[in-house]
């Protein structure tokens, strides 16, 4: 099981390795507006499953849209301290 500071390291490293094999690494490499259009998507997926398929298809669902919302925070050069800041 990952937690949410270390899967931001995980996808830092990844990011920085630049493997080609791998998705975060494409996410990353296509830019903010194609990961903006998966948070989009990963938060409608999120509501659709907490209305409607029950807490643990939700919890997958928010745990896909908490790993892209850390990729747009690398991809901005941003860190969960500018984050944690305002929360």
């Amino acid at each position: 099981m990952k937690r949410f500071e270390a899967l931001f390291t995980e996808l830092q490293k990844k990011i920085a390795a630049q493997d080609p094999q791998s998705g975060t690494v494409a996410e990353y490499n296509k830019g903010t507006h194609f990961i903006g259009k998966k948070i989009v998507e990963e938060a409608a997926e999120v509501w659709m499953a907490a209305e409607y398929e029950g807490k643990e298809k939700t919890a997958e669902e928010v745990s896909q849209l908490l790993y892209h919302l850390q990729v747009l925070l690398i991809a901005n050069d941003l860190t969960l301290e500018d984050v944690y800041r305002y929360l």
